[in-house]
């Protein structure tokens, strides 16, 4: 695992090839963004998308981007009285006003969940009674020992399972040691054992807690 080259800064990659190959923070992408002009809105990978076609083309305005449509609703999720009959309209966020509703009709335990918000967002005009519903079949699942999918973007994330379902006993201070040295080479960056080589190389003293 141990390799001498080091990662270049973003703005030394020749094309948008030359920088996916290597991993990027968010804040990383943020800041590159900012200095060159891009807009800075939207998840990690439509950062990278961004970048990637400025890099390849010198355009900052992302000509045919795809964008992602605004809401149509005006339903304030954060005020209005939740009933389980209320639709899911395309503004549905999860604030106090519905985690104090799903806790009342779901159960104290509630908590969300990528999964569950993800469901909400495919489900538009279902109701608060569906998500009751959904929500108790995700949690039964995870109680069973289901592991929702977790997004390409959250890299870390699926590093940190990868690795614990390869090493019960191992520890997160260890993961993330071994992440922030897989970080910093390009290519993959999915774990494997052979990581581990890692934990006896001179070089390996490596800590970092940043994570996105």
């Amino acid at each position: 695992m141990n390799d001498d080259r080091d990662r270049p800064e973003i703005d030394q990659c020749a094309s948008g090839a030359a920088f996916r190959r290597w991993y990027w923070l968010k804040s990383e992408l943020v800041a590159f963004a900012r200095e060159h002009g891009l807009r800075v809105s939207g998840g990690k990978d439509a950062l990278a998308d961004r970048i990637a076609h400025y890099l390849d083309t010198g355009d900052r305005a992302g000509a045919g981007e795809p964008r992602r449509p605004r809401s149509g609703s005006t339903f304030n999720w954060a005020t209005v009285t939740l009933a389980l009959d209320t639709v899911i309209t395309d503004s549905f966020t999860n604030g106090p006003n519905l985690r104090a509703f799903m806790k009342r009709h779901a159960g104290p335990s509630f908590r969300s969940s990528i999964e569950f918000m993800q469901w909400a967002r495919d489900n538009v005009g279902k109701t608060l009674a569906d998500a009751v519903a959904e929500w108790r079949r995700i949690e039964a699942r995870r109680k069973a020992g289901h592991k929702a999918p977790i997004p390409a973007h959250n890299q870390f994330n699926q590093y940190v399972r990868d690795y614990f379902a390869d090493n019960p006993g191992g520890s997160m201070a260890t993961a993330r040691r071994l992440w922030a040295v897989k970080r910093r080479r390009p290519g993959d960056n999915r774990y494997r054992r052979s990581d581990l080589k890692v934990l006896s190389e001179n070089n390996s003293g490596v800590t970092e807690s940043a994570a996105d």
